[in-house]
């Protein structure tokens, strides 16, 4: 007979976590590449700028997306594995 066991998801903080490091690191990389543009031009480059900062911000978030989805990934395998040991121990197979 199959138990059920118990939801291995990732709890709701370590989620929230996940989206709000995503968002301040696009957020911060599309700072620093708007600044570096900008502090780098002689003449007016708020185009090339705007658009250097929209590159570095997708890049930070996308890196930091990628890290934050294998965290969580693990997360949720570690509780899984210890829901199925205390499911284990429970029907006493050890």
């Amino acid at each position: 007979m199959n138990a059920v066991l118990p939801d291995a998801s990732p709890p709701v903080w370590a989620r929230i976590a996940a989206v709000s490091s995503i968002i301040i690191a696009g957020v911060a990389g599309g700072l620093i590449g708007w600044s570096v543009v900008d502090l780098q031009c002689t003449t007016d480059c708020s185009t090339s700028a705007a658009l250097v900062g929209v590159a570095t911000a997708l890049i930070c978030a996308i890196g930091v997306a990628v890290v934050a989805v294998l965290t969580l990934r693990a997360m949720a395998e570690w509780k899984a594995i210890e829901n199925r040991d205390r499911a284990r121990r429970e029907r006493g197979l050890s």
